[in-house]
């Protein structure tokens, strides 16, 4: 019981710490409501997983190998990171307008897992501290505690944006939250660069 407790502690620590998925959470549970934004969180929580359990089954002795596909992955994911960024920052903060606006998908939140240099860092120390000589069960077990702790951290960031909704209901707000958020997106991928 004991190595389920750590387990979830470490999930819960590195899910629900600030990041660039969370950003985006509460981004769209501001912008788009609490049922499209748990699009976003269903395909991230889905993306991280699968991620997970192919660190666990070998992909990081491959990435071990080739060190130039690590640093790809990490250049990838300042460039998504700055793409939306700019979206972000270049959208008018208008609510309930007729013209149709881009919401979260799924695909798009697995893709935003795979992108984020945080959810390969979290992969490969987790297996590294609880799956490693334990085998494909263990891998399989982490996964699972993985999974419900992620859906419900990024279920709680896409709720709090739901609740400054109410507050970012006049475009000028929506504004300076899109362009708040899109700097912290750019302070993220700047530091992934620099580092």
């Amino acid at each position: 019981m004991n190595l389920f407790l750590s387990m979830a502690a470490f999930a819960l620590a590195s899910s629900i710490s600030p990041g660039p998925v969370n950003i985006v959470a509460l981004s769209a549970g501001a912008q788009f409501g609490l049922r499209a934004a748990m699009r976003h969180v269903s395909g991230a929580t889905i993306g991280f997983t699968g991620l997970l359990l192919l660190v666990g089954l070998g992909l990081s002795e491959v990435l071990g190998r080739w060190p130039w596909l690590t640093d790809s992955i990490r250049l990838a994911g300042v460039a998504f990171l700055l793409y939306m960024a700019y979206r972000l920052a270049r959208d008018g903060g208008r609510l309930n307008t007729n013209k149709p606006t881009l919401q979260p998908t799924v695909l798009y939140g697995a893709m935003m897992q795979w992108l984020n240099p945080k959810a390969w860092l979290a992969s490969v120390a987790g297996m590294g501290l609880f799956a490693d000589a334990g085998g494909a069960p263990s891998v399989w077990r982490f996964a699972a505690v993985y999974f419900v702790i992620c859906y419900a951290s990024l279920a709680c960031w896409a709720y709090a944006g739901t609740f400054l909704r109410h507050y970012l209901n006049d475009a000028a707000r929506m504004r300076l939250f899109n362009r708040s958020m899109a700097a912290m997106l750019a302070g993220c991928a700047a530091y992934l660069l620099l580092s």
